[in-house]
């Protein structure tokens, strides 16, 4: 006879490690500046924008911290990286793709580049979770990444911050707006272009 295993409230809960919660605050990080672009589309005050550029800045300081965190305390789970990816998503694919929509990245073509971004972000952080055993030496440490990491967008985000603190929003965007067969594209979208090819790229970056 069998008995069903017993499962204690919040199970899920006491299961997460010290790191793991770093991972969540860098998830909630990009949620909130998610909404910090809503409300800058709903009320226009640019401070919104400034806003949730330093919560994706915050996410990345959570998002080194947890790695920190599982190496001083020598624990991870699959759960940990899982949560890791996840988070990433969110605050360094969608997160950024957003703040650009919002500063006026919003035509047909804009749209395209920005979507094509976080799916590449989302293959690059799914290729790294199969082969970073591949990638490991023998004290299961990664020499080097495959493609850029997808924390460098941050890069772009530092782009679109200085960019609307000076006014360079919507139809002052930087370089302007060009049309062609009847819908727009910003160039200055295609610095996500850049960036989604490189992190799906095979060249070797070293990690620091």
């Amino acid at each position: 006879m069998t008995t069903k295993k017993q499962h204690k409230p919040f199970a899920m809960i006491r299961e997460f490690q010290l790191a793991d919660w770093f991972t969540l605050a860098n998830a909630v990080c990009g949620t909130g500046a998610l909404f910090s672009m809503l409300t800058y589309l709903q009320t226009g005050e640019i401070s919104h924008v400034s806003f949730a550029c330093g919560m994706v800045l915050a996410a990345l300081v959570f998002d080194v911290l947890d790695g920190r965190v599982a190496r001083w305390r020598q624990k991870s789970s699959g759960m940990g990286r899982e949560l890791d990816s996840l988070a990433d998503v969110i605050s360094f694919g969608v997160a950024p793709a957003v703040i650009g929509y919002g500063c006026g990245m919003q035509g047909l073509y804009d749209r395209i580049v920005l979507t094509g971004f976080v799916a590449c972000g989302v293959s690059r952080l799914a290729r790294y979770n199969v082969t970073a055993g591949e990638l490991s030496d023998a004290d299961g440490k990664v020499k080097y990444f495959e493609g850029t990491p997808i924390p460098t967008s941050l890069l772009l985000v530092l782009v679109l911050f200085l960019a609307a603190t000076r006014g360079a929003v919507h139809e002052y965007l930087w370089f302007g707006q060009v049309a062609f067969a009847g819908f727009t594209l910003h160039p200055l979208v295609l610095i996500f272009a850049v960036s989604g090819s490189l992190m799906v790229s095979r060249i070797r970056f070293p990690k620091l």
